[in-house]
């Protein structure tokens, strides 16, 4: 082998070595991770760990406005597993029928609960009905139901007023009322000082009560030249 190979060889070597080195040094320094906090937000996507964003509308507020209808629509979800006519049979899930107001996992013809619900407690009054159809597993962890959850409020409120109008018609709760605005923080609520009303400052020489201090007589000379 010549020299002149030698040198091609060895500029070869050179090269790749100076290309490896650049390889991790750079990797070194614009590593792939993913950033501790995102460069910027992406609209309906929420950060890991984020916390719960908006607060949610209590169920009281979104029953005075659900309709049973969508919410009969809405149950079709559920026809799967659930009957819900009076003295319906139990399937994969027990039948719903006057299950509003009911003991929790109790009844429905001897259908065999998981522990879990059974460990709830009490009855199931709206409150449990919407925690339990925003998420069973977070409800009762453990449970049987397999179904992940209403996201949405509305969906559940409507469910739910169909539920209750399936052999339990238990009375709405009240919405909570609205927090009333305290004294003085009504928008547009300002007082000003009132004016004096310069034709009183002539005729009595007086000012009106608020109304800057002003020269009596000046008023009337300025009165007489029309000023």
């Amino acid at each position: 082998m010549d020299n002149r190979t030698n040198t091609i060889a060895g500029w070869t070597l050179a090269a790749c070595g100076a290309a490896l080195g650049l390889s991790i040094v750079g990797g070194m320094v614009y590593h792939g991770e993913r950033p501790e906090k995102m460069g910027y937000a992406i609209e309906g996507v929420e950060e890991e760990g984020a916390g719960g964003g908006a607060a949610e509308v209590p169920i009281a507020t979104l029953l005075a406005s659900a309709d049973a209808a969508k919410g009969a629509e809405v149950f079709k979800k559920c026809a799967a597993c659930h009957t819900i006519n009076q003295g319906g049979a139990n399937g994969i899930g027990p039948n719903l029928y006057g299950t509003v107001g009911e003991g929790i996992a109790q009844g429905k013809g001897g259908y065999a609960f998981s522990e879990a619900l059974k460990s709830v407690g009490g009855v199931w009054d709206f409150d449990k009905l919407d925690a339990w159809l925003t998420s069973p597993r977070k409800f009762a962890n453990g449970t049987k139901m397999t179904f992940a959850g209403l996201g949405n409020g509305q969906d559940r409120a409507n469910v739910i007023l169909y539920l209750n109008q399936q052999g339990s018609n238990l009375p709405l709760p009240a919405p909570p009322a609205a927090a009333a605005p305290a004294a003085g923080d009504t928008p547009g609520n300002t007082t000003e000082p009132a004016l004096g009303n310069t034709a009183d400052l002539a005729n009595t020489g007086t000012p009106a009560a608020g109304a800057p201090s002003v020269d009596p007589n000046a008023a009337k000379e300025a009165a007489k030249r029309g000023e």
